[in-house]
């Protein structure tokens, strides 16, 4: 499909869309203040070695310490074979023998802090390039798996020609990117040059700097736009700053230009996300509720351990039959959900309930439209098919906070719960707590501060409740209604 790459630059943030025929299909944020880590490499320090989890906590210098599990050790063999990890059948050395309690560990991250869980690492360094990926661990040559097979043997081939060429320096693995697939010699001779010199400086920094310090860091996301985002399917990459038009162009002159060659500086007067309410898209991703287009919705939940999306008629009647129905919302909720996950970069296990369908046919229909929908995502996913109880399973490779994680924050008055308590169970919450502190306490009155709604329930519809607990307790209670409290806060004064 044609695409068309949109950048809103500010000093504070810049915003990416990728819109394929008006309609936004990714979206990418990077905050100044908050730039992301994956693909950063560090000297760590081991803070601490957790045999029983067969993991290490790394000090990498961030608020919280990152995470290293065994199988993401790299480790060669002492006749210089394959790592230990990546060999089938192979024992895996215990962690507690591979690192200790203050060993300096250069490390990778390759999954952001997400929620209270610290970044995740890699002891397998990964740079990328233009080109090719470079593995300066493995001696290893590769061709991504998006190429066709056919042209695979003979790219590896001419790959493999390269990298033992001397005159591009020696040692370490390269994979080639999709986008190299018509890249001559010369400029994969340049780029092969180019990560072996990252890695030289990066072996450099490792030996002069002390633990917890940064060693490479990836590009910003201007940068990784042409290296990552843009294919021979994109059309344009507008960008509404022309300082950052000029800095990307010459960039993209150096190391990208064929993509330098698809750059325009937008110059209109409407803000450039306004072109195709991208805005809007952002702030429907946020909700829980995603209207189709035939008059069905999906109502998409987001929690810790996973994501749940549950797909509904709403006010689709069809024209034909019942089945025909469901089976037409479904067909159409596989595409909106596909593009869901990649708006809101919604990761980890996610389950999907489709509309129960009784056609074995219908069933095998939707799922092949959701895994063709999936197949263009840039990210992983895999989908199971239909379980017992109707439901799809799949997973979605998790790099980084989800649309709604890292522009959202729970709310201070549900603490994320979505839902408070009615103001009349807070007021008998009040009364139980009012006296159990009458059987401890002998104060001379009680005064209940609360938010105005609760205290208005028991002067009013709880006000007889209130009046046979003074009886009981045989002490005044007095009311306090107080603006900056919650519903369910409230404090019980001792007088």
């Amino acid at each position: 499909m044609q695409q068309d790459i949109l950048i809103n630059w500010s000093p504070q943030e810049t915003r990416v869309a990728v819109v394929e025929h008006g309609a936004v299909q990714e979206l990418h944020i990077e905050r100044t203040l908050e730039r992301g880590l994956v693909g950063n490499i560090y000297l760590g320090k081991v803070a601490r070695v957790l045999p029983g989890m067969q993991s290490a906590f790394i000090d990498i210098g961030l608020e919280r310490a990152a995470f290293l599990h065994v199988a993401d050790l790299w480790q060669r063999q002492p006749d210089g074979e394959a790592p230990l990890f990546a060999r089938k059948g192979q024992p895996q050395v215990p962690i507690e023998k591979q690192v200790f309690d203050g060993q300096a560990l250069m490390v990778q991250v390759i999954k952001e802090p997400i929620g209270t869980k610290g970044a995740r690492l890699s002891t397998q360094i990964s740079i990328a390039g233009r080109l090719l990926v470079f593995q300066p661990q493995d001696d290893h040559v590769g061709v991504s798996q998006k190429i066709p097979g056919a042209e695979r043997d003979a790219l590896r081939a001419r790959l493999q020609a390269l990298v033992g060429d001397k005159t591009t320096g020696g040692g370490g693995g390269f994979i080639l990117r999709t986008n190299g697939e018509d890249s001559s010699d010369a400029e994969l001779a340049e780029d092969i040059a180019y990560l072996r010199k990252t890695w030289a400086l990066i072996k450099e920094a490792a030996l002069k700097l002390p633990a917890r310090s940064l060693l490479h860091q990836d590009l910003f996301l201007l940068q990784r736009v042409l290296r990552d985002l843009v294919g021979e399917q994109t059309q344009s990459i507008r960008i509404d700053s022309l300082e950052q038009f000029q800095r990307l162009h010459a960039f993209g002159q150096e190391f990208m230009p064929a993509a330098a060659g698809k750059l325009q500086h937008y110059k209109g007067e409407r803000p450039i996300f306004d072109l195709y309410a991208i805005d809007e898209e952002v702030a429907k991703a946020l909700g829980r509720r995603v209207d189709l287009k035939s008059g069905g919705y999906l109502i998409v939940d987001q929690t810790e351990a996973l994501t749940t999306i549950d797909v509904n008629t709403g006010g689709f009647v069809g024209v034909r039959n019942f089945d025909d129905t469901i089976f037409k919302t479904n067909l159409e909720a596989a595409q909106a959900i596909a593009r869901q996950l990649r708006l809101r970069n919604l990761g980890g296990i996610i389950i999907v309930d489709f509309i129960d369908m009784a056609q074995g046919g219908h069933q095998e229909a939707v799922l092949t439209e959701f895994r063709k929908q999936l197949a263009r995502d840039r990210v992983k996913t895999m989908a199971g098919g239909f379980s017992q109880l109707g439901l799809v399973e799949m997973t979605r490779k998790r790099t980084r906070e989800s649309l709604a994680h890292m522009l959202c924050e729970p709310c201070a008055a549900c603490q994320g719960k979505g839902s408070v308590k009615t103001a009349r169970s807070v007021c008998y919450d009040i009364l139980r707590e009012i006296l159990r502190e009458a059987r401890q306490f002998n104060p001379r009155e009680f005064r209940v501060v609360a938010s105005a709604r609760v205290i208005e329930q028991l002067l009013d519809e709880e006000s007889q409740h209130l009046a046979g607990l003074i009886d009981f307790i045989g002490k005044p209670i007095s009311l306090q209604a107080e603006s900056a409290m919650g519903q369910e806060q409230y404090d019980i004064v001792l007088l």
